[in-house]
């Protein structure tokens, strides 16, 4: 389902005519499905990777393919279709707009482009989300009233909404404290089966790559498995 072929990544700076590599050569495949955690120390560029990923940055050099699709042939406008319905991202801040309810906060992904539901069908597919992370009766809360991890919840629930095939997180469970954090390394890996949709997460949490077992590690712009091979 995604396919990484030679991904290089190079920012320019000031003085340094030959720029920094972040990202170097990166190959990976990832079938549907699959889940995959990829650790590495902090600016080692896995949100870097995570964003050309999720289409949300391009590469220097190389290819990304989602779906029988090579991104870098896309436009603009085919990205963000892609973005928004076939790509769900969870970031360690929840970005949940704190004027809206939990309800409205799930709902904004589903009001851009069109859509074979109905409102209704989407509605009930935001409230048995919302059930199944333990939220049924704080659908008409506001962020504001919401414990941290609650609010991780919804942002979990917005980013599966539209059915993604793939689900991006990125440090899920950084600004948690351990109760919390915990709660939401199981809800993904549960979400990631019961849904059937594929998972990546870039993380420090060890409790994370416990529970998904399948772990890379990214070092020096190069990627290996976890057991640095």
């Amino acid at each position: 389902m995604l396919e990484l072929i030679n991904v290089t990544k190079s920012y320019q700076t000031p003085g340094n005519k030959d720029g920094v590599c972040v990202l170097k050569n990166i190959t990976l495949k990832v079938t549907k499905g699959q889940s995959l955690v990829i650790v590495g120390p902090s600016g080692s560029g896995k949100s870097t990777l995570l964003n050309i990923i999720g289409a949300l940055d391009r590469p220097s050099e190389g290819r990304v393919l989602f779906d029988g699709k090579d991104l870098a042939e896309l436009n603009e406008f085919e990205l963000a279709r892609i973005r928004n319905r076939q790509i769900g991202f969870v970031f360690q801040l929840h970005h949940l707009l704190p004027q809206c309810t939990v309800l409205e906060n799930v709902l904004v992904p589903t009001l851009a482009g069109k859509t074979h539901l109905s409102r209704k069908e989407i509605q009930e597919r935001a409230t048995n989300l919302l059930q199944r992370v333990g939220l049924k009766d704080h659908m008409l809360y506001r962020p504001g009233q919401l414990s941290g991890g609650q609010r991780q919840r919804v942002a979990v629930v917005r980013a599966l909404i539209n059915r993604p095939k793939l689900l991006l997180a990125d440090e899920p469970t950084g600004s948690l404290d351990k109760d919390a954090a915990e709660n939401i390394a199981e809800l993904m890996v549960e979400l990631n089966r019961s849904e059937e949709v594929t998972l990546i997460a870039v993380t420090h949490s060890l409790r994370l790559a416990e529970l998904i077992g399948n772990v890379m590690e990214l070092s020096d712009g190069l990627l290996r498995d976890g057991s640095g091979q």
